[in-house]
């Protein structure tokens, strides 16, 4: 063994070479791999999570500064991560690269309403938009600024700098009702937001809307070499930003360098598919540690987002010793989007337990019952997704049941009882959320318009309880 002499520091260190630790040179190459690709992983997840919404939508016929849309509410086809059933979905995706600053206008809350935010490709919230956001209901221009703009905005827009080119937002026009007529009009009026270049203000573009209601948008996250590619095309399309610079060297390492293609030879593409199956469970273990404590005492709902992450998103990460990547790794492993200001014009609580703390499976049936007087604005839903795609459950012809919702019997107190599981209940098919009996599933409670009462708790959520088929 060779002994270098640390004469500046007055110490001795032994240096022993690396098969004396019992790993050859090629191992360690390996080991080093397989390590920094699981942390590539967690950091890069909100990522490659917005990539992928990006490359169904191109699939699908859009392009950039172009619209996509449902006309009408969500079914399972809409293979996002926790979608929203219970509204009609209006996605603008925004590239500043070429385009210069782009111009998302948002109609008033007359004939309907919007409730939506504007992130950048890292999802972190650059605004609200609609009666929660800076227009406050009276419709507005907001303006998406690319990385380091710094020339004068023109009166009469809200500035939203991103820190990358690419950026979305996500809107919801809500409807009152599930008619037909009701779900049009709530669709016309989505169709009234408009989106094009600055440069063009002066005689904007028709905006394109692309719908893709009746087609399969898959977006959930991949366990193999794709979900590498895609966070190869961010990296090689964005500037690094200077929080994420201790990533450069430990990409590298896993073949993602910008500049040159990602192509891993026959000997690192078997480590990269491990490391992103270890990635994924750690993950589902964080996930799941999330739901302590709960938001209702003694009940299993939780926030679906730690609250690091909420402080994080919020301020764009400004604390220089706060950063909080497995928080939010795990968020956007099973949720798309951020809003600038969480409970403004939305909240949400998820369960993936019964009553008895057991996890919800497909194949058993529960009841929740919502009780009466919800303090909310617009309308609340519950919604069930599979559990380990986060998705809508596939197949199945309907995912949720809505305040908003035709046909729901309400108990005479004014309660509404949901009923999940393989088989509908006798004469209670409106209130059924179906489930798959082979797989696992979650509960999200979605609330808009919340109101002081819900985040004071003096209306509490009881948890789903397991019954016998009926």
């Amino acid at each position: 063994m060779k002994r270098i002499v640390l004469a500046a520091l007055g110490l001795t260190a032994l240096v022993t070479p690396s098969s004396a630790q019992g790993f050859s040179p090629q191992e360690l190459e390996q080991r080093a791999i397989h390590r920094r690709a699981v942390e590539a992983v967690i950091w890069g997840m909100p990522a490659v999570n917005y990539d992928l919404m990006v490359q169904a939508f191109f699939k699908a016929g859009g392009g950039w500064n172009q619209v996509v849309y449902r006309s009408h509410p969500s079914d399972w086809k809409n293979q996002t991560l926790t979608p929203n059933p219970d509204t009609i979905y209006l996605m603008p995706f925004f590239n500043t690269k070429d385009a210069g600053p782009v111009v998302l206008e948002i109609p008033p809350a007359d004939e309907g309403s919007i409730t939506g935010s504007v992130d950048d490709a890292w999802q972190t919230a650059l605004g609200d938009v609609g009666p929660a956001g800076a227009d406050k209901g009276k419709g507005g221009k907001y303006l998406i600024l690319p990385p380091g703009y710094k020339d004068p905005v023109p009166e009469g827009y809200v500035p939203l700098l991103s820190s990358t080119y690419q950026s979305y937002a996500l809107l919801r026009s809500n409807f009152s009702g599930r008619s037909d007529a009701e779900i049009a009009r709530a669709v016309a009026y989505g169709k009234r937001v408009k989106v094009y270049p600055l440069s063009q203000a002066g005689d904007p573009p028709a905006t394109t809307f692309v719908d893709v209601a009746d087609r399969v948008y898959d977006a959930t996250i991949p366990t193999d070499l794709s979900f590498f590619e895609s966070l190869d095309r961010i990296v090689q399309a964005e500037p690094w930003l200077e929080r994420d610079r201790v990533m450069i060297d430990m990409l590298k390492t896993v073949g993602i360098e910008k500049g040159k293609p990602f192509a891993p030879d026959a000997s690192k593409r078997p480590v990269l598919n491990n490391a992103i199956g270890e990635a994924r469970a750690w993950i589902d273990a964080k996930y799941e540690s999330m739901f302590v404590p709960p938001f209702f005492e003694g009940r299993q709902w939780a926030v679906p987002v730690a609250p690091d992450l909420v402080a994080g998103l919020q301020s764009n990460y400004a604390k220089p010793a706060f950063y909080p990547v497995d928080s939010r790794g795990t968020m956007y492993a099973m949720a798309f989007f951020s809003a600038k200001q969480l409970g403004a014009g939305q909240f949400y609580l998820l369960t993936i337990r019964d009553k008895d703390g057991q996890p919800l499976d497909g194949a058993n049936s529960y009841v929740l019952r919502v009780p009466a007087n919800a303090p909310v604005d617009l309308y609340w839903s519950v919604t069930a997704y599979d559990r380990q795609t986060h998705a809508l459950i596939r197949n199945m012809p309907r995912a949720s049941v809505a305040s908003n919702a035709a046909g729901v019997r309400e108990n005479p107190d004014g309660s509404v009882d949901i009923s999940f599981g393989p088989k509908a209940p006798a004469r209670e098919e409106a209130n059924w959320v179906p489930t798959d009996p082979q797989r696992g599933f979650e509960l999200m409670l979605r609330v808009y318009g919340p109101r002081k009462e819900f985040f004071d708790k003096a209306w509490v959520l009881p948890d789903v309880e397991r019954v016998a088929a009926q």
